[in-house]
């Protein structure tokens, strides 16, 4: 009986051991259910070293000198972005407040009887075509503009997006047409029809068309403009609503005509204006007044929300304190920097180069079109064929557009033969070179010059990329003969021009633009009612050539 009594004492207490084994190496288990292996790519080391500095964690948590190091590079980085991102509605304001500077007010047109010369600062504008330029304020209510014949013209809103052509590229193909400005802030009564409607993001738009010389003479445009073009206030329940829209209860009745009114036009030719937005911390000063002025909702809020990072926002005051003041002056530089290689064409971007990479001629627009989205659409036989629509937007081609020109337009990275014009910019010889404003250079055309109106090359400052200024004043040569004699075609049909700064031997005054020896330059050459052989590149320019 002891020995039984014995061996159930054991047994029991080896249960007891292996029941408690079982639930050791159960809570073991249950211990590293919950822990898993983290990989080592997600986590972050104790010390990290950067561009901007050594930066210390512990166990993951910044340390007060990290956090504060992090913070000014992140303030660094939206200052830069928010510069280069800006260049178009800046640049569109220092060109309001240049004209406001000598009495052109919003609602004004500058002009030009004796075209434009090199004296006013105007980002990459031509002595070729009578301009008039003018901005239009619609927080009053809508606008009717009508619009001479015979014009290339554009209507963009104040961040320089397109709202549409009139003239030769818009819906009244040059013959003129009644045009109904809209701002984003009008609920009310529209026309039921005769006008051209068109909606602005912005209160402010500004309205550019140039008129083209008859018989090499300015004069016969710019009277019929003076004759035709009128702007004056919208009357809501007049011309273009029925007397059924007003019995309907839609439209009020209005049977008085309006007041067309001829705007106010200022001589522009020989006038001194800086239009050219700055480069330092004023370009955030011109921002933020910009951004002041127009509804909260015409920017799209990424972008706003890169001011309002900076301390750019609608509806507060723009006071940065001597550490951000300091972070946005280091910004600008390089933001600056970075849009003068884009628009210098010193940053080769796929794309850009019209004739590749072995070509110094290049054109930001056909990367992205007007939109800066997709390239232009090509013209077949079948008809119009867009490229695939990628959804980003070409950031870089958006930026080299507004650091080097004014204006946007469907009418200037179009594929269509005899409409609008076409842009080719060089800003290095055929060794890759900047051009140096003491020596001499040429570039020779094959015959037929693919323009069915006029060519022309203008040579412009690096500086300011405005029109070289030179003893020559209008920096130019071309086919027509004002203001300057029309180049000579060589005997067999190709056409040279010179670019020195003095006249070449032998050469004709309009083969030859003048440059400074003191300066860096680069040209453009424009084609108006450019010709099939342009878009299929089997007409081509030289390289400009550095003559020994």
């Amino acid at each position: 009986m002891k020995m039984s009594a014995n061996r159930s004492q054991k047994e029991t207490t080896m249960k007891c051991i292996i029941t408690c084994c079982l639930v050791l190496l159960t809570s073991i288990a249950m211990a590293q259910d919950w822990k898993t292996d983290i990989p080592k790519e997600i986590t972050t080391p104790d010390q990290v070293q950067s561009k901007i500095g050594d930066l210390d964690f512990k166990d993951g948590y910044p340390t007060p000198e990290t956090a504060n190091k992090v913070r000014d590079e992140l303030d660094y980085i939206h200052g830069v972005n928010a510069f280069m991102n800006s260049i178009q509605g800046v640049s569109l304001y220092a060109l309001r407040k240049g004209l406001a500077d000598v009495g052109i007010k919003d609602g004004d047109f500058f002009y030009t009887t004796k075209l434009l010369d090199s004296k006013s600062l105007l980002l990459t504008a031509n002595a070729d075509t009578v301009y008039f330029w003018g901005n239009l304020d619609l927080s009053a209510g809508p606008l009717v503009v009508e619009t001479p014949p015979m014009v290339l013209g554009i209507f963009d809103d104040f961040w320089f997006r397109w709202i549409g052509d009139f003239g030769l590229a818009g819906p009244d193909k040059g013959r003129g047409g009644t045009f109904l400005l809209v701002g984003p802030g009008y609920e009310g009564t529209l026309p039921e029809g005769g006008y051209f409607v068109l909606r602005s993001r912005t209160n402010h738009v500004t309205m550019l068309f140039r008129a083209f010389l008859e018989d090499n003479d300015p004069a016969p445009p710019i009277a019929l403009v003076k004759e035709t073009f009128k702007i004056y206030t919208y009357q809501a329940g007049g011309f273009g609503n029925s007397v059924g829209s007003y019995l309907a209860g839609d439209a009020p009745l209005n049977l008085k005509p309006p007041k067309r009114t001829t705007p106010r036009l200022v001589e522009g030719s020989g006038l001194v204006v800086n239009t050219v937005p700055p480069n330092d911390f004023g370009h955030y000063e011109m921002l933020n007044e910009l951004v002041q002025m127009e509804p909260a909702e015409a920017l799209d809020p990424e972008l706003a929300g890169q001011f309002a990072a900076i301390g750019i926002e609608k509806g507060k005051a723009f006071a940065p304190d001597d550490r951000m003041r300091k972070i946005l002056e280091k910004a600008v530089a390089v933001g600056n920097a970075a849009s003068r290689s884009l628009g210098m064409g010193a940053d080769p971007v796929e794309g850009f180069r019209f004739y590749g990479k072995e070509s110094a001629w290049w054109n930001m627009l056909w990367v992205g079109g007007y939109e800066f989205l997709n390239p232009p659409p090509m013209i077949t036989k079948e008809g119009v064929k867009p490229f695939p629509n990628s959804g980003a937007r070409k950031l870089q081609s958006r930026t080299a557009m507004f650091y080097t020109a004014t204006g946007i337009t469907p009418a200037m990275c179009m594929r269509l033969e005899g409409i609008g014009s076409q842009y080719l910019i060089a800003n290095v010889d055929e060794n890759g070179e900047p051009f140096d404003g003491s020596k001499t250079y040429k570039v020779v055309f094959p015959k037929d010059i693919p323009a069915a109106r006029f060519w022309s090359f203008t040579v412009y400052d690096n500086q300011s990329r405005s029109m070289l200024q030179t003893p020559q004043v209008y920096p130019r040569a071309g086919s027509q003969s004002y203001p300057t004699p029309a180049a000579v075609p060589n005997a067999d049909g190709t056409t040279t021009v010179y670019f020195s700064p003095k006249q070449p031997q032998d050469i004709e005054r309009g083969n030859w633009i003048q440059t400074d020896p003191d300066k860096g330059w680069f040209t453009i050459l424009r084609l108006y009612s450019p010709l099939q052989s342009f878009f299929d590149k089997t007409w081509r320019p030289s390289e400009v050539e550095l003559v020994k």
